[in-house]
């Protein structure tokens, strides 16, 4: 897999976790009522973004009527329209608002990929559907030359870029960062992003407002500018 187009040709074939392959497929055929007329991605969603980028940026995994659908993370429900509303706010994003694979939508200089590919039931990986999954990310990282802020939205995906870093041989600070939103660690030549993860039950209980998370990407471009 030595290119990104390689890679995620891989992990759109990917079929390890029986019980994913199972819901993915079964939601892609059941579907929402109010996306019925809708025909669903139902398969591991690939990374995607700017392959210069360099923000990366983490999620969990892909929502069962959200990126299962449209085939794109992030597209087609509420988190990614928290989230490429504050992209486009920042600069990283031509719109504000992401719908379908083919809607323009563009990013400059951010990459997003996740933690798990395949649109988990109650939106809960197992730890070995993440393993199973981390080589991927692993590879997504290493192919992204130019990624220098690596951003983890939640404490999964905040997690799992550490431990990316620890493969890569890179000692972490110590003690060893821990989750909290804006936090900022610098692990060799990387900073390292923590956020809440932009989903309903954070958006909508005001434990992550949209001035929240403008602060973590002015922080980020704060990181670009020094780098």
């Amino acid at each position: 897999m030595n290119s990104l187009e390689t890679l995620n040709n891989a992990i759109i074939a990917c079929r390890r976790c029986p019980r994913l392959v199972t819901y993915r497929e079964k939601i892609a055929l059941e579907k929402k009522r109010m996306y019925r007329d809708d025909v669903y991605w139902g398969k591991p969603l690939p990374g995607w973004g700017d392959p210069q980028a360099r923000v990366y940026i983490v999620g969990l995994a892909p929502a069962a009527h959200g990126g299962n659908r449209t085939g794109r993370i992030f597209t087609g429900d509420s988190s990614g329209d928290f989230l490429f509303a504050a992209l486009y706010r920042a600069g990283f994003a031509n719109q504000p608002t992401s719908r379908a694979r083919d809607d323009g939508l563009r990013l400059t200089d951010v990459y997003i990929g996740a933690a798990a590919r395949c649109a988990p039931p109650d939106n809960k990986p197992t730890p070995q559907e993440f393993a199973n999954c981390f080589p991927y990310l692993a590879r997504e990282f290493e192919l992204l030359k130019n990624a220098r802020v690596v951003i983890g939205l939640g404490a999964i995906a905040f997690r799992t870029i550490l431990h990316v870093l620890e493969t890569r041989a890179l000692p972490l600070p110590k003690p060893r960062p821990q989750f909290g939103h804006n936090a900022l660690y610098r692990v060799g030549a990387y900073t390292v992003l923590a956020a809440y993860h932009p989903s309903q039950r954070n958006t909508n209980t005001g434990l992550l407002t949209a001035p929240m998370f403008d602060a973590v990407f002015e922080n980020a471009k704060r990181a670009l500018a020094a780098a």
